[in-house]
């Protein structure tokens, strides 16, 4: 069989991001991140769709020329249809619409937590075999998303819980904001988290039953804690933000757990991976090694430049859908709402 080449699109939030790939083996990856929205605290819809315009086209040429192929060697564009903002989703939507009938190659849209679960089974080279076997757990954790899925093929995958409220991701920026730590938080909460005590401070933990998750009550209980603190010392995030950020941590990621112990426990599924951007936070890596050795569990860590938003995992997607000849009609809308289907 000829080998298949397919160019991966993804732009659903602040990054535009353009992939390469020879059948499931990764020959680039070239993302441009947008700096603009430190300035806000979040990402800003208008400036975002704007920035992906701007960027899309250097972007998609140094993929390319990394990858060391024509454009007329592509077999097929795959690109993110959604969730996302609806902004950023259609410029990469359409530049992928516009690429695919001028070279009169098929097209395949990618749901964009899909592609977080499926980063698993990129490969760098030939030979690598480092992909979970199905059916595996995979705890899909984002700033956006916070989801715990059982994979039964890259096409049908079961949530069996989510958020009701808020994401993971979402809290640890919101409370690194509240601290006056800067955006995005993620990053900043886990490298002052590596240098305080994870025990300093408790904070509210939700009883939610099943598999579901929620975090509003911790970003609130974390709100009215350190509103209390400041009062009696105006200095108290600066004093002890090392301590605030470890125990934060330990929280979020002592909810994450014992909701996935519950789901390995209900399914009897012991290969169990993490994907999405939290999936780079350092204590969360950690609490898998810890469980693998604890409950004999069968562990699928991505590699950091799989966790964020990336064109690499709509590739990987876009080569199966490839396979099954599951192409997406040129009229197809792109959808912002979080889901599987």
């Amino acid at each position: 069989m000829n080998d298949i080449y397919i160019l991966g699109i993804e732009s659903s939030c602040d990054d535009t991001s353009a992939a390469v790939l020879r059948n499931d083996v990764l020959l680039s990856n070239v993302t441009a991140s947008q700096d603009v929205h430190k300035a806000y605290g979040g990402v800003v819809p208008e400036l975002a769709s704007r920035a992906h315009q701007l960027n899309v086209v250097p972007v998609v040429d140094q993929a390319l020329k990394r990858a060391g192929i024509e454009r007329e060697q592509l077999s097929a564009v795959a690109f993110t249809r959604g969730p996302g903002l609806m902004g950023s989703l259609l410029v990469g939507t359409n530049f992928a619409k516009g690429l695919s009938l001028s070279l009169g190659i098929p097209l395949i849209d990618v749901n964009h937590l899909q592609g977080h679960v499926m980063a698993h089974f990129i490969k760098e080279k030939e030979d690598d075999n480092f992909a979970p076997p199905m059916p595996f757990l995979c705890l899909l954790v984002s700033g956006g998303n916070s989801q715990i899925v059982k994979v039964n093929a890259y096409n049908d995958m079961q949530v069996l819980g989510q958020t009701i409220d808020d994401a993971a991701g979402e809290a640890i920026d919101k409370c690194s904001k509240v601290m006056g730590l800067g955006y995005p938080g993620g990053p900043i909460i886990d490298r002052l988290a590596r240098q305080g005590n994870a025990q300093a401070y408790k904070f509210s933990e939700p009883h939610i039953p099943g598999l579901n998750y929620s975090f509003s009550g911790l970003k609130t209980s974390f709100l009215y804690s350190l509103r209390d603190w400041v009062k009696e010392d105006p200095e108290f995030v600066e004093h002890h933000k090392e301590d605030l950020a470890a125990s934060l941590e330990f929280t979020i990621v002592d909810i994450l757990m014992k909701k996935l112990r519950l789901a390995v426990k209900n399914t009897g599924i012991k290969h169990v991976a993490v994907a999405g951007g939290v999936s780079a936070n350092n204590g969360l890596r950690n609490a898998f090694h810890e469980h693998a050795e604890k409950y004999g569990w069968t562990i699928y860590i991505p590699r950091f430049s799989y966790t964020t938003d990336n064109a690499a995992m709509i590739g990987i997607v876009g080569y199966h859908k490839f396979l099954d000849n599951d192409f997406c009609p040129i009229d197809k809308p792109v959808f912002s709402k979080v889901t599987f289907q």
